[in-house]
């Protein structure tokens, strides 16, 4: 179920593991962003929570900071492929229309995937909650994933 905002000050009391199972997803597997914001707590409202978790990752070393951006998978990659995304990444790929691509979407996805990794080191980072295959394709090849050839 979504989270409203009186959740808020109820689930931040609680024992970390608890807060960390229900919050940690937010940041694509990476569980220490939603262990040391719980130190903060409690919050008194979800707005309060999610500034919390930015302030953590603001705070955080560059090292950890590239590890969360390593951390996301490819948009329609091998992990969305094997079934391997968190339940968030999978619900938002398939939202965007993600799992039904043609081979050569597809192709054009693996693609792009790679060359974006090769250029910048970690892959695209996009919020597809409210985008289509078009929406991202667009904005993958305006953010650079041209192949690393091109």
């Amino acid at each position: 179920r979504r989270m409203s905002p009186s959740d808020a000050p109820t689930l931040s009391a609680k024992p970390v593991a608890e807060f960390v199972a229900a919050v940690g997803g937010c940041y694509e597997c990476s569980a220490w962003v939603a262990e040391r914001a719980h130190a903060g707590g409690p919050y008194s409202s979800l707005s309060a929570l999610a500034a919390a978790m930015r302030a953590t990752v603001d705070c955080s070393s560059d090292g950890e900071k590239l590890a969360l951006l390593k951390a996301h998978p490819d948009l329609a990659g091998k992990a969305a492929i094997a079934g391997d995304l968190t339940a968030e990444s999978t619900e938002e790929q398939k939202r965007a229309g993600l799992g039904s691509l043609t081979a050569a979407e597809m192709a054009r996805f693996t693609e792009l995937n790679d060359g974006y990794k090769a250029r910048f080191g970690f892959p695209f980072i996009l919020a597809v909650r409210n985008a289509n295959k078009g929406v991202i394709l667009a904005s993958f090849e305006r953010r650079g994933g041209k192949p690393a050839a091109a």
